[in-house]
């Protein structure tokens, strides 16, 4: 029996305002940066079109298959940042996802509280914080405790595995692309991390690309997809588990409901199910249920990512102008957290967002069009532009604040809030 495990990855990001500092802060840092009219009325936007009507239809097949020996099963990552919004804008939306939790056959996972680029930074604290800031939101929001991490756009190397394994989750999930895969191995099997006991759940992406972004493309070989072509498809597919992970906004979002794409999701776990060799399970279920094949080796200089045909870190620090603001971004840690302000902390951790940096992509051809569909900046460059402006200004008052203070801006670079491992020699 082969399983199928289908994981949505669920995120919107904090957009920043256009920028023009005037040096005093009416109201809160947040509306004095981002634009809240506009995160809210996009939140409107996308719960309109996908999150209800998907949300809701998963919810339907999974009580109408709930008395079934095979039933269907899903897992979803929603951001802290989707988590905070829906509990201030659309907090029935956020009631429905924990009525779906609390089925029995939904599984959340755990990602950076911020969907933040923290797993790149050099000093390893503020990553571990936000993991378990998120495990925590989890909790409190959803009612259950994530034990599977995704990291940020499934952003994966061997540290990182080693740090999630230390915070006592049991397995990670991240891309199935060929290079970690040495050419011949199947990411439709369980493997364990380099020299750790860490699970490794790896994406197949050829098959959920094929719903995620070829749904709808009439050039494509296979179009048009139904949920039958589908299921044949998955029970053709050799291996222990096949991983479906895609972006939730797949369905009425990034495939608008003309294209079919509702009618598909109703039917999919129907035609799936109907297949003998198949059964749905939730991560944690294909941990326990199935042996490693292996180990995956990703070393630091060789990040894995779900992104962009060459799925590594270069849609958000491919450039420049990416990785002079991703400098700034990180050299701000250790003077936000000695200033005490629970406010500059905050704002800190939604300029790691890393949407900000996707905006700033200056890549061509098929994967710069997706990055200009997602940003709501003219181009990437006045993306970067006005994210220097908005961190500029923010870090001059992050010590401003600090000298009134008596925390002198250059004993923080000294001797930094964070506390840093010696190296050994």
């Amino acid at each position: 029996m082969t399983s199928i495990c289908l994981y949505f990855q669920v995120h919107q990001p904090f957009r920043l305002k256009w920028f023009w500092p005037n040096g005093e802060v009416k109201g809160n840092l947040e509306d004095y940066y981002f634009d809240t009219g506009l995160n809210e009325w996009t939140l409107h936007k996308v719960a309109g079109k996908c999150y209800w009507p998907a949300t809701q239809n998963i919810l339907a097949n999974v009580d109408r298959l709930k008395g079934e020996k095979r039933k269907f099963k899903v897992s979803y990552s929603l951001s802290g940042c989707i988590l905070e919004q829906m509990e201030r804008w659309e907090p029935d939306l956020l009631e429905l996802f924990k009525q779906l939790g609390e089925t029995g056959c939904c599984e959340f996972l755990c990602e950076t509280s911020h969907h933040s680029l923290s797993s790149l930074f050099e000093y390893r604290d503020e990553f571990k914080e936000q993991v378990l800031e998120h495990q925590q939101m989890v909790k409190d929001y959803l009612g259950q405790k994530p034990r599977v991490f995704r990291n940020t756009e499934l952003l994966y190397h061997d540290t990182i595995a080693a740090e999630i394994e230390e915070l006592k989750f049991k397995a990670i999930v991240t891309e199935g692309i060929e290079r970690i895969l040495e050419g011949w191995r199947s990411p439709n099997y369980l493997y364990t991390r380099k020299d750790g006991k860490l699970k490794v759940l790896l994406r197949n992406y050829g098959l959920s690309d094929d719903v995620g972004y070829r749904f709808s493309a009439q050039w494509w070989d296979g179009w048009p997809l139904s949920a039958e072509k589908y299921a044949d498809w998955l029970s053709w597919t050799p291996g222990d588990t096949i991983n479906i992970f895609m972006d939730y906004e797949t369905f009425g979002e990034h495939q608008w409901e003309d294209t079919g794409i509702f009618y598909f999701l109703d039917a999919m776990p129907w035609k799936i199910l109907e297949k003998e060799n198949l059964e749905f399970n939730t991560p944690s279920e294909v941990v326990d249920r199935y042996h490693p094949r292996g180990e995956i080796k990703v070393p630091w200089y060789e990040t894995v990512s779900w992104a962009d045909m060459e799925r590594d870190p270069s849609a958000w620090l491919g450039n420049h102008m990416q990785l002079l603001n991703f400098s700034e971004l990180k050299r701000l840690e250790d003077i936000v957290k000695k200033s005490g302000r629970e406010d500059f902390l905050k704002t800190w951790r939604k300029l790691q967002i890393s949407d900000h940096f996707y905006y700033m992509c200056t890549k061509g051809m098929g994967d710069g069009s997706v990055h200009e569909y997602f940003s709501h900046h003219g181009n990437p460059f006045d993306a970067a532009i006005n994210y220097h402006a908005v961190i500029s200004d923010f870090k001059e008052k992050v010590i401003t604040h600090n000298l009134k203070k008596g925390i002198d801006y250059l004993k923080g670079e000294q001797e930094p809030a964070v506390k840093r491992k010696k190296k050994k020699k």
